[in-house]
């Protein structure tokens, strides 16, 4: 299965902000929509930088609150791993188990699509594992 098949479902809704926007509206913003991360994008939609919750705890675990007066660009994280809609679901999953993020925005042309979390992830490989299993007590019941 692919990433398609995760944005199928989810929807491909983006929050995006600017990166001269303050870090304390990205963390309102993170609270309006009840999600962990958001793309930081340049005046012309390229892709900036990530902000994601992590984020913004480390630089406040360090900096304090003063740190959400801070420009987003001072925060995010510049080197974006990106996916495709093509990327399967299992390399997806790899990718963000070894470079130890949670969000990765899924690009088509150079033009962001959607993001998929860590957590869109789980459910769908859970979903697929159930209807396996379902498929498995069905064939059983019937030979």
């Amino acid at each position: 299965m692919t990433v398609a098949a995760i944005l199928s479902g989810k929807g491909h809704d983006t929050i995006t902000v600017r990166s001269e926007v303050l870090l304390s509206e990205v963390c309102e913003t993170l609270a309006k929509y009840k999600i962990g991360a958001v793309v930081v994008f340049d005046g012309k939609e390229a892709i900036e930088g990530i902000v994601s919750e992590r984020d913004i705890v480390r630089v406040v675990g360090t900096q304090g609150d003063s740190a959400l007066k801070l420009p987003v660009s001072n925060v995010m994280t510049k080197d974006v791993m990106t996916c495709t809609e093509e990327n399967s679901v299992n390399e997806v999953m790899a990718r963000m188990t070894q470079g130890r993020f949670r969000h990765m925005p899924v690009v088509k042309d150079g033009k962001l699509t959607g993001v998929i979390s860590i957590g869109d992830v789980v459910k769908f490989k859970i979903a697929q594992v159930e209807l396996e299993a379902e498929q498995m007590r069905s064939y059983i019941t019937m030979a």
